[in-house]
């Protein structure tokens, strides 16, 4: 779950670099990975035991 911030971090400093085109490509790909896993666990079924 961590990895979508990961790359959050790596277009932020893209952008401290002055790499602007790839960072955006890095946020991107982040914001993609970040609604896939939010996908993935608001669809999981709760296995509640009670």
């Amino acid at each position: 779950m961590s990895l979508p911030f990961f790359g959050l971090f790596a277009g932020l400093a893209l952008i401290l670099a002055g790499r602007r085109g790839a960072a955006m490509l890095v946020w991107a790909l982040s914001m993609t990975l970040l609604a896939l896993l939010f996908r993935l666990h608001a669809t999981d079924a709760l296995n509640i035991a009670l």
